[in-house]
């Protein structure tokens, strides 16, 4: 298990980071709209699949020690309880 290094708002705003700068020009693109994104915060190396453990798991394989933060590709949050998502047009 990973020791934590970062504050979980720290974690956010380090991955948040990597998306904007690095990231989101390659990955959001309708296709993958709804995909988990999982961003190793120290390197910036990302995962996306359907289901967030598996890329999770991809990405502590190559980094036990990685600090991740995981978003939903183009939506507000990874995962939404009640309610509905808000439209959002490619």
């Amino acid at each position: 298990m990973p020791v934590q290094r970062y504050t979980p708002r720290e974690t956010a705003r380090r991955g948040k980071e990597w998306y904007q700068r690095d990231i989101r020009s390659r990955v959001d693109i309708a296709e993958n709209f709804g995909k988990m994104l999982i961003i190793n915060v120290d390197t910036g190396e990302y995962e996306m699949n359907d289901d967030d453990l598996t890329a999770t798991h991809r990405l502590l394989d190559k980094d036990p020690e990685a600090q991740l933060y995981g978003m939903r590709i183009g939506y507000p949050a990874a995962v939404k309880m009640g309610g509905a998502w808000p439209s959002r047009k490619a």
